[in-house]
C-alpha cells in the first residue's frame, strides 16, 4: 500500500501550494488568505525514488467556530491515516503560541514529524531557522513552496521515515497470484461481484451506499488460477461525501490501486458513465495499472436501453479503447467468466517481458510507415529501443531531436506496439531520450546528407571501375 503523509498546520502557512508542488497538480485551491482549505485533498507525490500519499489538510486555528471544529476533525482523521507528518510553519510570521498547541498535538500522536519553515524566500536562513530551532523533532527544514525550493530535500527526509514497501512484505498467500482491485462508486455492485466469484457471501452486501469502509483482501481460485481480489469503498463526488470516514476510504482506494496489478472499475450501466468513473479510471493510468471496464446490472435493461448505454460508453471511453469492457450481472453472474478472462489477459499484457532486438525492430518498421513530423527543417530521428520496465510495459526509445516529438507521434508509436505484440487492458509508457552527438562542437564534420552522398558516389565510381 502506499504510504500516507500529512500536511498538516496552522491556516495560510502553505500547505496547499506544497500539496500541489509535490503532487505536480493544482488539484489544490491557493488563495492569500487563511482558511481556504476546509476538507483535505489528496493526491500522489512521484518525485522522490518511491511514491506516496499526500493529503493536505485544513488549517487548525483553535477556534471553537462549527467550521472551524469540523475542519479540526478532518485533520486529525489525517494525522491518525498518516505514516509521517510534515508540520508547516510561516518564517515570516515567527513561532505563534498555536504553533506550539499544534505540535504537541503532533508529539503526542507518536508519529514522526517533520517541521518545515515555509516562505523562507528573500530571508536570512540563519536568522529565520534559529527561533525554530527549539522544536527538538526530527527535522527541521527552509522551504519555499512557492517557488519550490527545499522540497528536494523534503522529499529526502521523508522517504527513509516511511514503512517498507508494500512488495518487501506481501503476504505469503499472495505470491504467485493476480493482484486484482474492484474499483467504482458507492453501491455499483463491487461486495455483491465478489460474492458471487467466491460462491459464498463473504462480503456484507447493502441497499445503503458506502457498506465497505476499508480494502478486503478476498484469495480466490478459478479456473486453474489464483487470485486476490480486493475490494475496495465506493468513491462518490467530493460534494456528496460528507461522512469523515467516508472521506478517508478514498486514500484506502488509492492505495488499494497502487497495490493491484488489474484495476477493475465497475460501473452501473443502470447510471451511465458519470465524472467519478472517469476519474477512477484515470487514477488507475496514472498509476500505470492494467485496467478492464466491467458494466455491472445488464440485466433486466431492454434493446433501446442497452444499445444508449453502449453508444455513450463508446464516446466517453475512446481515451482507453484499448481497455477491454465487459457487460456483467454481478447478481446473477452472467458475464463472470469473460470478466476474467478480460483480467487474465490484461495481466498477461501487463507483465509480458519484451526484449530489445523485437522493439528496435519494430521501431524500424513503424519509423518506416510513418515518420515524426519536421522540427525546423529536420526530422528527428529514432534509432534502437529496449525495454524499460513492466507493469506497466516501459519502452525506451533512442534518437535524436526527441524532446521534438509531437504527442501525436507518441499515441502513434503507443498504438503501433500495442498492436504489434497484443498489448491488450494494459497502458504503455514511452520513454525517449536523446543520444548524444560524438561530433558536436567540432568542425568541417561531414552532414548526414553529405555523408550519404559521398557514400553514394563512391559506390558508383566502383561501379564504373
Amino acid at each position: 500500500m502506499l504510504p500516507v503523509v500529512a500536511l498538516v498546520g496552522r491556516p495560510n502557512v502553505g500547505k496547499s501550494t506544497l500539496f500541489n508542488v509535490l503532487t505536480r497538480s493544482r488539484d489544490a485551491l491557493v488563495a492569500d488568505m487563511p482558511g481556504v482549505t476546509r476538507d483535505r485533498h489528496y493526491g500522489v507525490c512521484r518525485s522522490g525514488e518511491r511514491p506516496f500519499v499526500v493529503v493536505d489538510t485544513g488549517g487548525l486555528s483553535g477556534a471553537e467556530d462549527a467550521l472551524d471544529v469540523l475542519t479540526a476533525r478532518q485533520v486529525r482523521l489525517a494525522i491518525d491515516e498518516a505514516q509521517v507528518i510534515v508540520f508547516m510553519v510561516d518564517a515570516r510570521d515567527g513561532l505563534l503560541p498555536q504553533d506550539h498547541v499544534i505540535l504537541g498535538e503532533l508529539r503526542r500522536s507518536g508519529k514522526p514529524v517533520i517541521a518545515a519553515v515555509n516562505k523562507t524566500d528573500g530571508l536570512d536562513l540563519d536568522t529565520a531557522m534559529a527561533e525554530f530551532s527549539v522544536f527538538g523533532i526530527h527535522a527541521t527544514l527552509p522551504l519555499s513552496a512557492a517557488h519550490n525550493r527545499g522540497t528536494d530535500e523534503l522529499i529526502a527526509t521523508v522517504l527513509p521515515l516511511l514503512p517498507p514497501e508494500e512488495s518487501d512484505a506481501l503476504d505469503e498467500g499472495e505470491s504467485g497470484s493476480i493482484r486484482v482491485a474492484i474499483v467504482g462508486r458507492p453501491n455499483a455492485g463491487k461486495s455483491t461481484l465478489i460474492n458471487r466469484l467466491l460462491g459464498e457471501e463473504r462480503l456484507i452486501v447493502s441497499d445503503v451506499a458506502g457498506t465497505t469502509r476499508d480494502p478486503i483482501r478476498v484469495p480466490l481460485e478459478r479456473d486453474g488460477r489464483r487470485y486476490t481480489l480486493i475490494d475496495t469503498a465506493g468513491v462518490r463526488r467530493k460534494a456528496r461525501v460528507e461522512e469523515a470516514l467516508e472521506k478517508f476510504s478514498v486514500i484506502k482506494t488509492l492505495q488499494s490501486m497502487a497495490a493491484a496489478q488489474v484495476v477493475v472499475v465497475l460501473i452501473d450501466a443502470r447510471e451511465n458513465l458519470a465524472d467519478q468513473d472517469l476519474t477512477l479510471i484515470g487514477a488507475a493510468m496514472d498509476e500505470g495499472r492494467a485496467l478492464v471496464i466491467a458494466v455491472n446490472k445488464w440485466d433486466g435493461m431492454d434493446a433501446y436501453q442497452r444499445e444508449q448505454c453502449q453508444r455513450a460508453l463508446e464516446r466517453r471511453l475512446v481515451f482507453v479503447d484499448w481497455a477491454k469492457t465487459v457487460f456483467i450481472s454481478a447478481l446473477h453472474g452472467s458475464g463472470l467468466r469473460e470478466l476474467m478472462r478480460a483480467v487474465v489477459r490484461a495481466h498477461a499484457a501487463a507483465t509480458r517481458e519484451l526484449g530489445s532486438s523485437e522493439l528496435t525492430k519494430a521501431l524500424e518498421k513503424a519509423y518506416e510507415s510513418y515518420q515524426p513530423p519536421l522540427v525546423r527543417g529536420h526530422a528527428p530521428k529514432l534509432r534502437f529501443a529496449h525495454p524499460g520496465g513492466s507493469n506497466p510495459p516501459t519502452i525506451v526509445i533512442h534518437g535524436s531531436r526527441t524532446k521534438h516529438i509531437a504527442p501525436a507521434y507518441r499515441r502513434y508509436l503507443e498504438g503501433f506496439f500495442r498492436k504489434r505484440f497484443k498489448l491488450e487492458g494494459t497502458p504503455i509508457r514511452i520513454d525517449f531520450r536523446d543520444g548524444e552527438n560524438p561530433y558536436a562542437g567540432k568542425k568541417n564534420v561531414l552532414t548526414e546528407a553529405q555523408l550519404r552522398k559521398r557514400q553514394r558516389m563512391i559506390r558508383e565510381m566502383k561501379k564504373r571501375r
